[in-house]
């Protein structure tokens, strides 16, 4: 994953930064993958680690006012760190193939949220402008 300048960083809303975490973590748990398969466990653990620490992060990061599903979410982040956890110590590929699969699943469904709130907050804008637009007209 490139580097991204502060800048660039806090010019994310929430949202953008939680497909950044997500993406960040499937790209550490290929990696794991790679160097268990290379008998690398060191390198592994530190990635499996890495992974680990952004689900912590995901987890911070839930708005629990959004109800039942923001308790479940934390639910999933927490058994996918269990999982983590026993597959660094068994070095086991198949969790953490298991784990990159549920990520994925919620990183795709993250994508399509995002989306539709652009989506909608563009139509929310060309509204309120052809209201200013309308108003204004009549004004003259």
């Amino acid at each position: 994953m490139p580097l991204i300048s502060e800048e660039t960083l806090h010019k994310k809303t929430s949202q953008e930064l939680t497909l950044l975490l997500y993406e960040a973590a499937l790209n550490n748990l290929e990696s794991a993958i790679d160097e268990i398969n290379r008998k690398k466990y060191e390198n592994a653990n530190f990635h499996l680690q890495k992974t680990n620490d952004i689900l912590h992060r995901l987890g911070v990061g839930i708005n629990y006012d959004a109800g039942v599903l923001s308790d479940q979410l934390e639910q999933l982040y927490n058994y996918l760190a269990d999982q983590l956890i026993v597959a660094n110590v068994q070095k086991d590929v198949d969790k953490v193939k298991h784990v990159h699969t549920i990520l994925n699943t919620l990183f795709i469904a993250w994508i399509e949220a995002v989306k539709k709130r652009k989506d909608s907050t563009e139509r929310t804008n060309i509204k309120q402008t052809n209201a200013y637009e309308k108003n204004a007209l009549y004004e003259e």
